[in-house]
């Protein structure tokens, strides 16, 4: 039986995304429990009533994936994650999990929203990230040269707006936002935290993320910050 905190996640969620490769960053192993969303394991909802996903379950109950990106890289940052994370950049990650994100469920979500012009959410989204392709003028990441946690937490919530209308998204004019998705989808670490899993039921063989890396010279690089 696994002795590692456990982690109820959603492949697809943005959220739970983040939290992922905030705990693959650290190098922490976690027990890894998907949840359907359509029909959420008991055990799931026993531990945090509210029912969304990342939560993470340690000392303590963590439900907020921001919290579980902090504890993750306060156990270990070997990739120096907090490096630059003062309050510009707390600021760049609130304002992605608020205007912004709303902006992109109106977008995403238009058929929930009928009384809302959807082409106006995406405009007000796009201000966003025609601040971050400002930012990223001259450099890969939105603080130098390597990622930082804004990298990890705002990610994942670019490609969500961006595969709202990725023909719409790839006309744009922001082309430093643009490669640095690209770069990030494409790099090993991304493909290794989007792993499919079948969901969780209670009895199910213990599932330990991130999975063992090969070792050699063959072995891919998962430090983000080693992509072309």
């Amino acid at each position: 039986m696994s002795t590692s905190p456990v982690l109820y996640s959603f492949r697809r969620c943005p959220y739970a995304i983040r939290a992922r490769l905030a705990i693959a960053s650290a190098g922490i192993t976690v027990e890894l429990r998907e949840i359907l969303l359509r029909d959420k394991a008991p055990e799931f909802l026993a531990a945090s009533p509210k029912g969304t996903v990342p939560v993470l379950l340690a000392d303590t109950v963590i439900e907020e994936s921001i919290d579980v990106m902090h504890w993750a890289i306060s156990q270990s940052d070997p990739e120096y994650m907090m490096h630059h994370m003062g309050d510009a950049a707390n600021a760049l990650i609130a304002e992605c999990d608020g205007r912004f994100k709303t902006a992109l469920d109106r977008t995403k979500y238009a058929v929930r929203y009928p009384d809302i012009d959807a082409s106006e959410s995406r405009a007000t989204a796009a201000l966003f990230i025609t601040k971050l392709d400002a930012q990223l003028d001259g450099q890969q990441w939105l603080y130098g040269d390597c990622p930082t946690l804004a990298d990890l937490a705002i990610l994942p919530f670019v490609r969500q707006f961006a595969h709202t209308d990725l023909d719409w998204w790839d006309a744009q004019s922001f082309r430093h936002a643009q490669n640095w998705l690209q770069a990030f989808t494409a790099s090993d670490r991304f493909k290794s935290i989007m792993t499919k899993y079948t969901p969780w039921k209670f009895g199910d063989d213990v599932i330990l993320f991130p999975k063992p890396q090969r070792t050699g010279p063959d072995a891919p690089q998962s430090d983000l910050s080693q992509n072309d």
